[in-house]
């Protein structure tokens, strides 16, 4: 697929909707309450999410006319953020950013989740997806996710690998599924614990971000094996995919999206989708977003709740088939 027909959703947004770059505080006048904004983010500052809100909340200050704020609500797999979301006001003057863990493996992960992740929320755009990496210790002797199988085969059970969150821990399961092969998940408190494992040799691999292991991997202190996308990184084009080595339909990237509250009025939820569409197309929030590894998505309302959906499906079947869910 071209960088053009990738882009398509974000450029089509500009032409069907050429009003929403009228101006400072121009876009849907009295559409919005007379109040503070709150972007709801389900991570520490830091991390993508909170990235791309802080990026895009001065774009939607400058339209809206009011004042806009990150709130960082941290927590096991976003639950804590997630649940306010869905039960805060829908007047429009609350919105937050959504995942892969948040709206799709939490759904079959937990038994008696607080909240739906399609009923509860109005999706709003997802905004870009990024590939995980798959790396390990220089010392293990595969070079490639194909040697990495036939070493797995070869001692079931012997390969460790460092788990430091929901959808790294789905990907890697995922992989242990669709190959046939047995390794072992050892759970760390975060991803600075997990690849300094990875380095001492107490587990030989893990799923991560890019940016959580880029000094690491330039340093020679891990290996980096593959990506976890349906195509090669932007960031990393000389680095194969999965599906590259054998594992076909193998597509296990993270993504972030915008959503409200499920009764927030649909003209508001239009009115944010035009905006975001605008504001991501920006060269300058682009460039940046690129630059961070991520890929521009800009869908609308409609296709980003159907990708939700899609992606619930998918992770129940390798959730469930691995035994990861918890009461």
């Amino acid at each position: 697929m071209t960088q053009w027909m990738r882009a398509f959703p974000v450029l089509a947004a500009l032409v069907l909707y050429p009003a929403v770059a009228l101006g400072q505080g121009t876009a849907a006048p009295g559409l919005l309450p007379n109040k503070t904004m709150q972007i709801i983010v389900p991570n520490a500052p830091g991390g993508g999410p909170d990235f791309i809100a802080r990026l895009i909340a001065p774009k939607l200050r400058e339209v809206f006319g009011q004042n806009v704020v990150v709130d960082n609500r941290p927590s096991n797999n976003g639950i804590v953020a997630t649940e306010f979301l869905a039960r805060a006001v829908a007047d429009g003057s609350i919105i937050g950013f959504g995942n892969a863990g948040t709206h799709a493996i939490n759904a079959t992960l937990y038994k008696k989740l607080s909240y739906d992740p399609v009923r509860d929320f109005a999706a709003i755009s997802e905004i870009a997806s990024a590939s995980m990496v798959l790396v390990t210790n220089p010392k293990l002797a595969a070079n490639s996710v194909r040697e990495l199988i036939a070493e797995a085969k070869q001692a079931p059970g012997r390969l460790i690998i460092a788990v430091a969150g929901a959808t790294g821990e789905v990907a890697g399961n995922a992989l242990k599924l669709q190959a046939g092969i047995e390794m072992n998940n050892v759970n760390y408190k975060g991803g600075v614990p997990a690849v300094i494992a990875i380095i001492s040799g107490d587990a030989h691999m893990t799923l991560t971000n890019y940016t959580a292991v880029a000094k690491q991997v330039e340093a020679g202190r891990l290996k980096l094996l593959a990506v976890t996308g349906a195509r090669r990184a932007l960031q990393l084009p000389n680095v194969p995919t999965f599906a590259e080595n054998g594992l076909d339909g193998y597509d296990h990237s993270l993504w972030y999206g915008l959503f409200a509250p499920a009764k927030t009025p649909p003209a508001v939820v239009q009115a944010y989708y035009r905006e975001v569409a605008r504001i991501i197309s920006l060269p300058e929030v682009r460039e940046r977003l690129v630059a961070t590894g991520h890929e521009v998505i800009g869908s609308t309302p409609e296709q980003f709740t159907d990708k939700v959906k899609r992606e619930v499906e998918k992770f129940r079947k390798i959730i469930l088939e691995s035994g990861m869910q918890q009461d």
